[in-house]
């Protein structure tokens, strides 16, 4: 039992953040009234985001060694929530409200809300950057995934349905 608590690594300096916002922006997507996506989009969203997630840690964070969440050596709760559930909630959640009239109004409120959720990990100490220029290239990949891979990605999503049906 032992083990398995200190491998959630809840000593981590602000680990408290990113479990918080995880859960939140979790609770916030399951519980939104959808509007412009449906359960199978929000399904498919979810799952491919946080498996991409998963994989950019993997890489940035593992191969390339560029950040570190908490403890190097231990993938925590913190960690878990970080990739898990913040992107893929906050991808459904734009989703949901993007349409055409309000996209880039949304690509930045979601950008600037990513950059501070970043932010507020590395003051709290949570998240360790190793190479001081990778917080400007977090900015234009959130750009990049709200401006155009988030968009493309429901447009082949709806197209498949609609072709399937």
């Amino acid at each position: 039992m032992h083990s398995i608590i200190q491998n959630l690594d809840l000593s981590a300096r602000g680990v408290w953040f990113p479990t918080l916002v995880g859960f939140l922006l979790l609770f916030f997507a399951l519980f939104m009234p959808k509007r412009r996506i449906n359960w199978l989009e929000f399904y498919i969203t979810f799952g491919v985001v946080g498996y991409v997630a998963w994989i950019s840690d993997t890489v940035v964070g593992g191969m390339l060694d560029l950040v570190d969440l908490g403890d190097p050596k231990i993938t925590g709760l913190g960690e878990f929530a970080s990739y898990s559930f913040i992107p893929s909630s906050l991808s459904v959640i734009y989703l949901n409200y993007a349409k055409k009239t309000n996209k880039w109004t949304l690509v930045l409120l979601f950008t600037l809300v990513s950059t501070l959720i970043e932010w507020i990990m590395i003051q709290i100490g949570y998240l360790k950057i190793k190479n001081g220029g990778f917080f400007i290239f977090s900015i234009i990949a959130y750009l990049g995934v709200f401006g155009v891979i988030l968009p493309l990605h429901i447009k082949v999503i709806k197209k498949n349905l609609l072709y399937n049906k």
